[in-house]
């Protein structure tokens, strides 16, 4: 499947791999699709929309087992407060629905920040884009197709 986001890999002569599963529409928590592509939560990445009372809307990357460290991303981002968009927001702003959302190919070029656990491993998943398919690549070469800026921005769930 060829995605907006999917082309922009193949513009920058990425190698990935994608990965497809079935989608339940009451559980798309990255925890799931994590066992259904047959990673470890933790190298499953997923994509928030936020807006930063400075700076506006930023998207932030951080693992699938965490959760966004709020006061983090604003000193990161040089905002006072960031918070989450209404989920009415996400595919206006985005171009994509919960579940599907990526930093590859918005509708806009927002600043993008990862959360810095991405370098931990050789391989990493984001989504493609639509429910249903994940992208795997290495995480310098998704740093690099995002124009990313690495910081410690998760913290955990509990």
């Amino acid at each position: 499947m060829k995605t907006n986001a999917v082309r922009v890999l193949d513009n920058l002569g990425i190698d990935y791999e994608l990965r497809t599963y079935e989608v339940d529409p009451d559980d798309l928590a990255a925890e799931s699709v994590a066992h259904k592509i047959g990673l470890a939560p933790e190298q499953v990445f997923k994509t928030l929309v936020v807006r930063g009372d400075r700076n506006g809307i930023c998207l932030a990357v951080v693992p699938g087992n965490a959760q966004l460290d709020l006061k983090a991303l604003a000193r990161l981002s040089g905002d006072r407060k960031v918070d989450p968009v209404a989920l009415k927001e996400v595919q206006p702003l985005t171009g994509y629905i919960r579940g599907g959302v990526t930093a590859l190919a918005c509708k806009k070029d927002y600043p993008v920040y990862v959360d810095e656990l991405v370098e931990l491993f050789d391989q990493i998943s984001i989504s493609a884009g639509v429910r249903g398919t994940q992208i795997l690549l290495s995480p310098a070469d998704y740093l690099r197709a995002v124009n990313g800026t690495l910081g410690a921005i998760a913290q955990d769930k509990t």
